[in-house]
């Protein structure tokens, strides 16, 4: 990755020789003596970036011209620093400034022409000594190894017996259908996923089936190289189809060429149903070169193909396709797969108790891939001490490069890496610096390759777009993995693979890109390394030494110390170009930081900063200021002078999005209007002025305006009809009583993307239905007497929706049309009576928000067509609605079945409450749960408030939660339609001392990983979860966290709702040998919580106490609860053993 550096110094000298007139002679020939050396050295650098099998003396030649490129950096900067200092001074004092530091400039353009003088020499001599020792680069490219090895252990798949094999029910089942169904047409079915997902192995077991062998006349598997020879492949086909027959090859192959080989292979398919399978295909060069030798005779045959890069996959082929995406294994499967490989010696591959959060740990970072989880697995097996397992699990970043049990893994993950092209190597390595399973937001990740030189001018292109097409790259590579997407479908975040960034950070560490600092070892001095990622608390950030080089500076330790002197630190920083200090708990920028003469990048989102220097207009490379959501309500008017700034996100979010409030925004000198290059506004309070300028920045690709008023109407729709590269708008007026004028606007902005209008409508506006482009609408606050629907049902590309006091009608018709609708909000509707959904109308749609809707009786009718809905979240509605869905015999439970996640926000007399109301397979998840070989021996109690408050001496009890469960009676079947929601109350009170325990209800395996599973939802449901909280100040349950699985919570015995006042009791005490239920207990009483151990016997299940531990036969059981309680009235006296107790109910 040496050329990386090389790259951006090349474009360095080209600006600075093409801007900078006041040049000596001497300094701008060595400059253009340097570019000239640069320019051969990166071309050989991205040569020996694909050779490998390099001895010793070669690896440190190609060192020494990668090294070479520090030293330039430094003058090249050192020089600039020095060249924007003699700028200083007003239009007064300039000249006498200038005259007062013209002997320091004539002495440092004098330095930097000997030192580059210096440097042209020492380039010079490495071909030199090359030449003189004899080095040559050996020609054999890096991933041929890999390569072959990747390629031998896909054609012994073929041979390999199905064991370790799970979670592909489904997919071989899909790929069956498809192979053998009645179309007659040759088909090409891809199976996509990354590099150890399982492609392989998956179709392996499909293509040596029996329903295959039998189906097709001849088959043949081909394993295809990054670097194939198309004759071979031509002959391999031969040779397998052949021996799939059990025919033999009466010619010889090797001595014929392609027209031959061609005539051959097709005279042979000609009257065949044939079937070949094309193993891990790297480009779309091969279909096209193999395609006139598969014959489309009509016969049903089938080509079916495994490949890393979507785009491939998704190619239409010119026939019939279909295309298989590979997901990652869940948790419970990925531990099953691990446990037989590590611990495939002990009873029921069990995992001791003493290992398992190291082993859990250890498989979630393998990422759901089966060939990582049984490399890992394999490799543990011979560690039997917990020490050696910790010490593996800190180490792993060293493991993958240097374990010879693990390179199986490295070669095929970075087979990925190898196979890209230049300018995308850099950009995936830079995300390294990001921490562990970080959620990397699309457009912060392409501002900051922008900022580092990453992205490379292409005429007609803008570098926001290009760095957008990088991204996409990556991702249908498989290189990244998106997270989160917007309603077009587009990535909005995305992070990267565990292993896949260890291998990246070991990479960046051997080539000196970055440094990361993840408190595992002591600071280390920087010396060449220009980028500091710090991703664990430290003390001071100046505790880092040889930081005077570095180019990159991110903090992601929100409780890091800034320095006790800023502005000494900032000193250290002159050659910064970027400064990402997002969420930092930083209070103050010193005015040193206008020294920052080459910052491009300064990130001060969600800091506690309060104001910028007054200086901030020196920067003058910086490209992105972004400030949104810090302490920051005015800015400098020297903004103004930064002539290359793109991006100035400058908002702030109210704290309540259902409120009128949306934002708050920040007044800007008009003169802004005046950056020609900035693209991206967003914040800015309106002023007259400033709406009359406008119309002058045709170049905004994002704009959000705040406090916009009804006179302002005119030069507002004159200046959004003049933005026509506009993607993103938001108008917000000053308050609700306000209107909106929109309506001079005769036609939106032809690529408008997203809309946002914050205020009164008088009416629907006219050009609405010209937002063909449009994929996200969201008004707020319109208040309008008409029907909006009809005007925006066509809306062809509309994704999301979201209508937040819109419509004072009682009634929302959705009659046709949204087609592409996947999100539907509804929110704040006082008067809405009734939605009606036409069947056929929103036919993808996938989740839907209802709030704050009182009259609102019933869900939406046709709520029963919408069947590919996944999510519905309910918000503070009424009652009946409620009442008419809870419960599998309630009325309108037939109508939503079929929604597997519907969850219900109210208040209560605990604050802001959440219930689940969600349908689950209860006995398909219990049995997973209670059979699986896994569920270990600890559990905890989930603790909830008593019903009884204060205990006698006057202490709140401050229970953590309360639930209330509705599951079938024990007599009735557990079906598909079993029910189970459950609420969790917000926590009030202290939590009580050791002294004053807590009621219990419930059972949770603690170290289950099927309990983890649950736990680890996917990021971006709890997300969406968490910011829903947030916005109605809920605070998630600070106890066991339950979801709507039926994985973290036991069905509760016969009666269906149990409620805190009649709750079933057991009576405990240290002599009992067996506890037993009582009928619920009146009074007040206080409790004690227990962790349960599981124990399999013959005899009924009982409840065994052992001290403070409770024993359960759990091994023909599917359901229990206990509450275990005491009576207060003699709480220091331990109860008697009293036989005549019922026994324990257990289901």
């Amino acid at each position: 990755m040496a050329f990386v550096g090389v790259d951006f110094l090349i474009g360095e000298l080209v600006s600075i020789l093409e801007n900078e007139i006041s040049l000596t002679g001497g300094v701008y020939d060595g400059l253009d003596e340097l570019k000239r050396e640069l320019t051969s050295m990166r071309s050989f650098l991205e040569d020996t970036e694909r050779k490998s099998g390099l001895s010793q003396v070669e690896k440190i030649w190609v060192e020494d011209i990668r090294d070479m490129c520090y030293p330039v950096e430094d003058i090249i900067d050192e020089f600039m620093y020095h060249m924007n200092k003699s700028k200083g001074g007003n239009k007064l004092t300039k000249p006498l400034y200038q005259a007062i530091l013209l002997p320091m400039n004539l002495w440092m353009r004098h330095r930097v022409s000997s030192q580059l003088q210096e440097i042209n020499r020492k380039i010079k001599s490495i071909p030199e000594r090359r030449r003189r020792y004899g080095v040559e680069i050996v020609d054999k490219t890096e991933s041929e190894d890999d390569s072959r090895r990747v390629q031998y252990r896909s054609e012994s798949l073929v041979f390999a017996k199905e064991s370790h094999l799970v979670g592909i029910e489904d997919d071989r089942r899909q790929l069956i259908h498809w192979m053998t169904s009645d179309e007659p047409g040759r088909t090409v079915i891809s199976v996509v996923g990354m590099g150890g997902s399982g492609k392989s192995t998956l179709v392996v077991n499909v293509y040596n089936s029996n329903i295959i062998k039998q189906h097709f006349d001849c088959y043949a598997w081909i394993t295809v190289s990054q670097n194939y020879v198309l004759d071979d492949v031509l002959r391999d086909m031969i040779r397998e189809f052949y021996r799939s027959k059990k025919e033999k090859v009466l010619v010889n192959l090797s001595s014929m060429k392609y027209k031959d080989l061609l005539e051959m292979l097709v005279d042979y398919l000609r009257p065949k149903r044939y079937v070949v399978v094309l193993d891990d295909v790297w480009s779309l060069k091969l279909w096209d070169d193999i395609n006139v030798a598969l014959l489309d005779e009509g016969l049903g045959s089938r080509v079916m193909l495994t490949t890393r890069c979507t785009k491939v996959a998704q190619s239409t082929f010119g026939v019939k396709f279909n295309v298989l995406h590979i997901k990652p294994l869940k948790l419970s499967e990925a531990w099953d797969l691990f446990c037989t490989k590590a611990f495939s010696g002990n009873e029921n591959n069990c995992c001791p108790i003493d290992l398992q959060n190291i082993a859990l740990d250890l498989v979630k970072r393998c990422g759901g891939l089966p060939l990582a989880v049984l490399a890992l697995g394999g490799v543990m097996h011979s560690k039997q001490l917990v020490s050696e397992w910790i010490y593996f699990n800190g180490s792993l970043n060293q493991e993958l490069s240097n374990n010879p049990d693990l390179e199986v893994v490295k070669s095929i993950l970075w087979l990925s890496f190898t196979d890209l092209p230049c300018h995308l190597k850099r950009c995936f390595l830079y995300c390294c610096m990001f921490p562990e399973d970080y959620v990397i937001r699309r457009k912060r990740l392409i501002r900051l390759w922008i900022a580092e030189g990453f992205v490379n001018h292409v005429r007609g292109k803008s570098l926001e777009r290009l760095a957008d097409d990088y991204l996409m790259e990556l991702i249908l590579r498989h290189m990244l993995q998106v997270v989160m997407r917007n309603p077009s479908g587009r990535p909005k975040a995305c992070k990267m693979h565990d292993l896949l960034r260890e291998l990246a950070l070991h990479t960046s560490e051997r080539e000196k890109l970055c440094t990361v600092y993840d408190g595992r070892e002591a600071n280390e001095e920087i010396t060449r390394e220009r980028r500091l990622s710090i991703l664990s608390s430290v003390k001071d950030v100046k505790s880092f030494k040889g930081m005077s080089k570095l180019r990159s500076l991110f903090i992601f330790a929100a409780d890091t110390n800034p320095p006790s002197s800023a502005s000494t630190f900032l000193s250290q920083f002159k050659f910064l170009r970027v400064m990402d200090l997002q969420d930092v708990a930083i209070e103050k920028l010193p005015d040193e930081i206008a020294d920052l003469f080459n910052l491009r990048y300064l990130n001060l989102r969600r800091t506690k900063v309060k104001e910028l220097p007054k200086s901030i207009g020196k920067l003058q490379n910086l490209q992105t200021l972004d400030i949104a959501d810090s302490n920051i309500e005015v800015l400098p008017k020297s903004i103004r002078k930064l002539q290359k700034l793109r991006h100035l996100i400058v908002y702030r979010y109210y704290p309540d999005g259902d409120d009128f409030y949306y934002i708050y925004g920040t007044p800007l000198p008009s003169s802004i209007c005046k950056l020609a290059n900035l693209q991206v506004l967003t914040g800015v309070d309106a002023k007259p002025s400033l709406l009359k300028q406008l119309k002058n920045m045709t170049q905004l690709t994002s704009l959000a305006i705040t406090k916009v008023r009804k006179v302002d109407e005119k030069d507002l729709c004159s200046s959004i009809q003049s933005m026509n590269l506009l993607h993103n708008l938001f108008v917000m007026v000053t308050d609700e009583q306000e209107y909106l004028g929109i309506n001079a606007l005769s036609t939106a902005p032809p690529c408008l993307k997203r809309l946002i209008l914050v205020g009164k409508l008088d009416k629907v506006p006219c050009w609405f239905n010209s937002l063909r482009s449009l994929t996200y609408l969201c008004l707020h606050w319109s208040k309008l007497s008409d029907d909006l629907l009809p005007h925006i049902q066509t809306l062809a590309n509309l994704g999301q929706l979201e209508l937040t006091n819109v419509y004072a009608g009682d009634r929302l018709w959705f009659s046709t049309g949204f087609r592409k609708l996947t999100r539907l909000y509804l929110r704040n509707l006082p008067n809405l009576k009734e939605i009606i959904i036409e069947k056929g109308v929103m036919p993808g749609l996938q989740q839907m928000y209802l709030g704050n809707c009182m009259e609102l009786k019933m869900l939406p009718r046709g709520i029963e067509n919408l069947t590919s809905l996944a999510k519905l979240d309910l918000l503070l509605l009424s009652k009946e609605l409620i009442d008419r869905i809870r419960g599998v015999d309630s009325v309108d439970y037939p109508r939503v079945r079929h929604i597997p996640e519907i969850d219900h926000f109210y208040q209560s007399a605990y604050g802001q409450s959440y219930e689940s109301l969600s349908r689950f397979d209860f006995k398909k998840d219990f049995d997973m749960y209670s059979n699986h070989p896994q569920i270990q021996k600890t559990h905890t109690w989930h603790s909830w408030k008593s019903p009884n408050g204060p205990q006698p001496n006057g202490n709140n009890v401050g229970m953590s939660d309360m639930a209330e469960v509705h599951v079938p009676t024990v007599n009735q079947p557990l079906t598909e339609n079993s029910y189970g929601p459950w609420m969790i109350a917000k926590r009030r009170g202290r939590r009580p001392s050791a002294t004053k325990p807590q009621a219990s209800v419930g059972l949770v395996n603690r170290f289950s990983p099927l309990a983890e599973e649950t736990n680890e939802l996917d990021r971006s449901k709890r997300k969406e979860r968490n910011d829903l909280q947030k916005k109605k100040n809920i605070r998630p349950s600070e106890g066991p966290r339950l979801q709507p699985t039926g994985k973290d919570i036991r069905p509760v015995p016969k009666e269906s709702n149990i409620h805190l006042e009649e709750q079933w009791s057991v009576h405990i005490s240290e002599q009992a040998q067996q506890a037993s239920v009582s009928q619920p207990i009146s009074g007040k009483f206080w409790s004690t919580n227990l962790e349960a151990e599981e124990m399999e016997t013959e005899d009924n299940p009982t409840v065994e106490i052992l001290s403070d531990k409770i024993t359960l036969d759990r091994s023909k059981q599917r359901s229990c609860n206990l509450d275990i309680t005491q009576p207060s009235s003699n709480p220091s006296s331990p109860m008697e053993k009293d036989s005549n107790l019922p026994k324990v109910f257990l289901a």
